[in-house]
């Protein structure tokens, strides 16, 4: 089986209100790309990772008036995908839903949330101390994962949950002692929704479910000012330490043993006032020790870095073209 996690860069904008794809010359909300141009990127892309299931990251939005799930599956329609059933948890009021496209006749998805005194379910609030001043803070998710219990054809089953977590830009700061105030205060929040999805992880593992956890955590070893602040990054934290209740991503354990050498990336974003291109690890798929034993094959679709990518002319643009993420997939036997 083939999963993978894409975060397709505002998706929810090549569609109408009806939830029928825009294919047509007006521009995307990606730099200098056409809907036309970026819808059919986006599916060149889905047909050559041909996964069986694809955590859809910034998935098109859910409210009363438009429908993510229909949105999906009308993509998937259009271009004659096999991934052909989309299905959402909590939805959320970002245009940036957290969904999965899977094929059903390799695999079944059904929303299977979870709460408990520890870990509420994703939907409500989380009590910590955020500042250590001795008093709770109220934490939400502004994108509340999506937790989803699998099944593949042959009945075995699995938990998988997506998430996107980000530490929201300072809005509102009038100088720099505010830009940093209002930052590491969305920071310690980021961190508690990191710490609140890894207390539902450890309810997982310690249950002995089987469990991959994976989505866009834009976090990471060595990415902003701010992690010598707080001692880790929300990977570390999700992950967990070495050992017991630990998930697994090669490419995020090299990350973090490697302080000067080239590391892994999964995203590519154009500095416009630098008139650069940043590159950073952000997309992960971890798994639990039980399915890291079935020696499970991951790979990062970079358009640059991946040899078959790179050859591909085709692909390569259609992976420059269809979002500033690029698919990260895992192969294993379920």
């Amino acid at each position: 089986m083939r999963l993978a996690t894409y975060n397709v860069e505002w998706f929810a904008n090549l569609f109408d209100d009806d939830d029928q794809l825009v294919r047509d010359d007006s521009w995307s909300s990606r730099r200098d790309v056409t809907k036309a141009q970026q819808a059919d990127a986006v599916a060149a892309v889905f047909k050559a990772i041909d996964a069986d299931a694809v955590l859809v990251v910034e998935a098109p939005d859910q409210h009363s008036k438009r429908s993510a799930v229909a949105a999906l599956e009308n993509f998937a329609s259009a271009y004659g995908l096999r991934t052909r059933e989309a299905i959402i948890g909590f939805s959320n009021d970002t245009q940036q839903e957290i969904a999965l496209l899977y094929d059903p006749d390799v695999v079944t998805a059904r929303h299977a949330p979870v709460g408990t005194i520890e870990a509420p379910r994703f939907d409500q609030e989380f009590h910590i101390d955020l500042d250590v001043d001795e008093r709770q803070d109220t934490v939400q998710f502004s994108k509340p994962p999506l937790e989803l219990l699998m099944q593949t054809a042959n009945g075995n089953e699995f938990r998988l949950i997506g998430a996107h977590l980000k530490s929201k830009a300072p809005h509102g700061a009038r100088n720099d002692r505010e830009v940093m105030k209002i930052s590491i205060a969305n920071r310690r929040k980021q961190l508690a929704q990191a710490i609140w999805l890894r207390r539902r992880i450890v309810h997982h593992l310690q249950a002995g479910q089987s469990l991959i956890v994976a989505g866009d955590l834009n976090d990471g070893p060595g990415l902003d000012e701010y992690e010598d602040l707080f001692g880790r990054s929300s990977v570390e934290i999700v992950m967990g330490e070495q050992g017991q209740d630990c998930l697994h991503d090669p490419h995020a354990r090299l990350a973090l043993g490697r302080k000067l050498n080239a590391r892994p990336t999964t995203s590519r974003f154009f500095i416009k006032k630098e008139n650069r291109y940043l590159q950073a690890l952000l997309d992960y798929v971890m798994v639990s020790a039980d399915l890291r034993a079935k020696a499970p094959k991951w790979r990062i679709w970079h358009p640059f870095d991946d040899y078959e990518c790179f050859r591909d002319t085709e692909l390569r643009d259609a992976l420059l073209t269809a979002s500033d993420h690029f698919p990260v997939t895992l192969n294993i036997d379920l």
